[in-house]
C-alpha cells in the first residue's frame, strides 16, 4: 500500500493568512486524502475505473456543496474554505476533485442560485449527502468554445417540455442520478432543467479509452423525446447567464484545485532529488536540478497568492469572471509545467505508476481544457483588458 508522505510547500507564509477554521477543513480533507484516496488512486488510475467507495467520504467531508447554506444540508462554508477542499482534493486526484466540483458548483450550485423552494428544499439536501449524484449538460459534439450554438432543444408538451439532443463530456454521467441540463425552446431561449434517471428515453453511454482522467467517470447525455415535468425547469434564469455562471463556480474550484496538483509534483520531486544519488551526492546538489525546483517553488507561491486573493475577493463578492478565468489559466498552466519539470527529476520513475507526477500530468492534460480552454481564457482577459471582443 502507497505511503502517502505529502508536505505541503509553503515559502511565503501564507497558512498566517487563513483562519484556524480554514487550517482545520485543510487538515481534516488531508488526513482524508491520504488515508483513503492515496493508497488505491494509481491503481485504479491504471484500471480506468472510478472509486465509487469514495462518494461516501467526499459527502462526510462536505466537499459536495460546501458554500450552500446549512438549511439545505450544505456546509455553509466560506469561498477560501472551498478552495482549499478542492486543492486538498485534487492533490490526491484531478478526477476525484471534478466529481467534486460538478456535484458542487455545476448542479447544486445552479438549483441553489436559480431553482424554485420546491426544487432546492428536493433536491439539495440528497446532493449534499450523496444520496444523488449529478452532472451538468453544456457542452455538445459540436459546440465547446461556443456553447450559445447548442442544439439539445426543449418543446412545449403541456405538463411536459419534450427534451431531444446529445451533450459529450460529461463527468459523472455513467453514474448520476440527476443532470442540469441546458437546452432551447422554441423562443431560441436557453433554460436549465433537471432530468432524473429512469425518464424514458434518457440514457448516459461512458466514454472509455481515455488516457487522461482515467480514475473519473465520463459519459455522454443522450435526449430522445424524453418528457420532462414542467415542474423541473429551474424558473430563475433565461439565457446564457445561467450555464456561465455555473462555469464560474467551477473554475474558481479549479484555480485551487491545479495548484494541489502542482504542489503534490513539487513536494515528490524535491523529496526524491534529496533521496536519489549520482555521482556521489544527491542530485538535489546539481545545478540544474536545483534551478527546476526553485522555479518550481516560485511559480506556486505566486500562484498561492493569486488565489488566495481571489477567494477574498469572492467573499466579498467582487471577484470579477475576468478575474476567475484569469486564475484557472495560471494555475493549470502553472501545474502542467511543474509536472513535466518534476517528471524530468525523477527520470524514468517518473513515468511509472509509483509516483504520482505522470498521473497528474496526463489528468491535466484535460483540466487546462474543460470549463473553458487555456486559450479561450486568455482571450477572456484580453477582452477584460481591451474591451474588445477577439472571439467574433
Amino acid at each position: 500500500m502507497k505511503n502517502d508522505l505529502y508536505s505541503s510547500p509553503d515559502y511565503y507564509l501564507l497558512d498566517e493568512l487563513l483562519s484556524e477554521e480554514h487550517k482545520l477543513i485543510r487538515e481534516t480533507v488531508r488526513a482524508w486524502v491520504k488515508k483513503e484516496l492515496s493508497p488505491i488512486i494509481e491503481d485504479y488510475a491504471q484500471g480506468a475505473e472510478f472509486p465509487k467507495q469514495l462518494l461516501a467520504g467526499l459527502a462526510e467531508l462536505g466537499a459536495f456543496g460546501p458554500t450552500i447554506p446549512q438549511i439545505y444540508g450544505g456546509a455553509g462554508l466560506d469561498a477560501i474554505s472551498y478552495g482549499i477542499m478542492m486543492q486538498e482534493i485534487e492533490r490526491g486526484d484531478s478526477g476525484i476533485r471534478s466529481t467534486a466540483s460538478v456535484q458542487g458548483s455545476l448542479v447544486m450550485y445552479p438549483i441553489f442560485t436559480f431553482g424554485s423552494e420546491e426544487q432546492k428544499q428536493n433536491y439539495l439536501p440528497k446532493l449534499a449527502s450523496g444520496q444523488l449524484i449529478g452532472a451538468f449538460g453544456l457542452t455538445e459534439p459540436d459546440f465547446g468554445s461556443n456553447p450559445a450554438g447548442m442544439q439539445t432543444s426543449i418543446k412545449d408538451g403541456g405538463e411536459f417540455v419534450i427534451l431531444n439532443g446529445a451533450k459529450m463530456w460529461i463527468s459523472n454521467a455513467p453514474f448520476a442520478d440527476i443532470a442540469v441540463v441546458w437546452a432551447k425552446d422554441e423562443n431560441n431561449e436557453v433554460k436549465g432543467l433537471i432530468v432524473e434517471r429512469g425518464m424514458e428515453g434518457f440514457s448516459t453511454p461512458e466514454t472509455h479509452n481515455k488516457w487522461s482522467l482515467r480514475a473519473s467517470s465520463t459519459g455522454e447525455l443522450v435526449f430522445d423525446n424524453v418528457k420532462v415535468p414542467q415542474a423541473n425547469i429551474l424558473p430563475g434564469v433565461t439565457g446564457m447567464k445561467g450555464p456561465l455562471s455555473c462555469l464560474n463556480q467551477a473554475r474558481y474550484g479549479i484555480a485551487w484545485g491545479a495548484l494541489g496538483a502542482a504542489m503534490d509534483c513539487y513536494d515528490t520531486a524535491l523529496r526524491y532529488s534529496k533521496e536519489r544519488i549520482q555521482f556521489d551526492k544527491p542530485i538535489a546538489g546539481f545545478q540544474l536540478q536545483q534551478k527546476k525546483l526553485a522555479e518550481m517553488i516560485t511559480e506556486i507561491t505566486k500562484a498561492q497568492l493569486m488565489v488566495w486573493r481571489l477567494g477574498v475577493l469572492k467573499n466579498e463578492n467582487r471577484a470579477s469572471y475576468a478575474q476567475i478565468s484569469m486564475a484557472k489559466r495560471n494555475s493549470v498552466e502553472t501545474a502542467l509545467t511543474i509536472a513535466r519539470e518534476a517528471r524530468q527529476i525523477l527520470g524514468a520513475m517518473g513515468i511509472t505508476g509509483e509516483y504520482s507526477i505522470m498521473r497528474h500530468m496526463m489528468n491535466l492534460e484535460s483540466v487546462i481544457t474543460y470549463e473553458g480552454t487555456h486559450d479561450i481564457h486568455l482571450l477572456i482577459t484580453g477582452q477584460d483588458i481591451t474591451g474588445i471582443s477577439a472571439f467574433v
